[in-house]
């Protein structure tokens, strides 16, 4: 679904999403907190996707991704992290080094 939208919505307006989603910030209306609330959110997921991968360098690169894929990343990566670590949540959580001390 996601796919399908951000396809519709490139064919349409093309990818100059930016000076939009910034416009939209700097206007101080509801539109502009969404982005920066967004923002905030996918610096999150990067932080974390980071962290996770002990900011290692395959971790870093994973957090550029995480910043910039959104959801189209994180899903698939949480899919693959829960599949791969048979469910543990605290190895899908905290990364196979971290999850072995709890």
């Amino acid at each position: 679904m996601l796919i399908t939208y951000t396809g519709v919505v490139v064919a349409r307006h093309g990818l100059g999403f930016l000076p939009v989603f910034f416009d939209d910030i700097a206007s101080g209306h509801w539109p502009g907190q969404f982005n920066l609330d967004f923002s905030c959110l996918l610096l999150l997921a990067a932080l974390w996707t980071a962290w996770r991968n002990s900011f290692s360098g395959v971790g870093m690169v994973l957090a550029i991704i995480a910043f910039v894929g959104g959801a189209g990343f994180l899903l698939p990566y949480l899919a693959v992290l829960t599949i791969t670590t048979r469910g543990n949540m605290a190895s899908v959580l905290l990364g196979p080094a971290r999850a072995s001390q709890v």
